[in-house]
């Protein structure tokens, strides 16, 4: 089974499984990882943001203008910010490693 860490507010790592095709919101949700998804992951928040670990940017896909757009109204937006919902595992992402922003605002 794939897997990902979560680097929590604190700054904890939590590695934990992370089925393919579930998007990093869905695995934060299966493992109680204190992410909010207000919208459900319907592209209509931000609450989903989750800032990626530099070298794991790039290889993910280029993120859709309605993603760019949720993620103007992110909070603690970084260069390698990404929506969790809108990040899918696929067997090239195993091992993938993301952080938790400072807070989140929904504006949704």
């Amino acid at each position: 089974m794939p897997k990902m860490t979560f680097v929590e507010r604190d700054g904890t790592r939590r590695e934990v499984e992370a089925p393919l095709g579930l998007s990093v919101l869905e695995i934060a949700h299966k493992h109680n990882v204190d992410i909010e998804g207000a919208c459900e992951g319907s592209l209509a928040c931000s609450t989903c943001h989750v800032i990626v670990e530099a070298g794991w940017f790039a290889k993910l896909e280029t993120p859709t203008e309605d993603e760019e757009d949720m993620l103007d109204l992110a909070f603690d937006l970084q260069e390698t910010s990404r929506l969790g919902c809108q990040l899918i595992m696929t067997p090239k992402l195993d091992g993938l490693v993301v952080k938790l922003p400072a807070g989140s605002r929904n504006a949704g």
